[in-house]
């Protein structure tokens, strides 16, 4: 078994359930683990043998260019398309992060991770 990480990865949407977010936007961080059989790849050392992480990465990236009111459904998404695409996949665990969201306070960040 294994466990593929792609960690940080920085967008910037225009998500949000207020019109202002919808307008000005945010910067989201995503990061994704991938639980697989790495045990073929390893040997073969060939990319058709393993997740494409590319693939992986730009697949996120066209989840993230549309619009959602809540992180809820954008994480739902991407995690359907991840899993349309790679279906020899045991889970997928998806993290989505809005950097300073406008709850009326100074936050870092407000995230939802999901898993299937």
């Amino acid at each position: 078994m294994g466990l593929i990480e792609i960690e940080g990865m920085e967008f910037y949407a225009y998500h949000g359930h207020y019109e202002e977010e919808q307008i000005v936007g945010n910067k989201f961080l995503i990061n994704l683990k991938i639980d697989t059989d790495c045990s073929k790849a390893s040997e073969s050392d060939d990319i058709e043998d393993a997740v494409n992480y590319q693939t992986a990465y730009k697949i996120i990236k066209a989840e993230m260019q549309k619009k959602s009111n809540l992180l809820e459904n954008i994480a739902g998404r991407i995690l359907d398309a991840l899993h349309e695409k790679f279906k020899n996949v045991n889970s997928i665990t998806i993290k989505v992060s809005k950097i300073n969201p406008p709850m009326g306070g100074k936050i870092k960040k407000v995230s939802v991770t999901l898993t299937r």
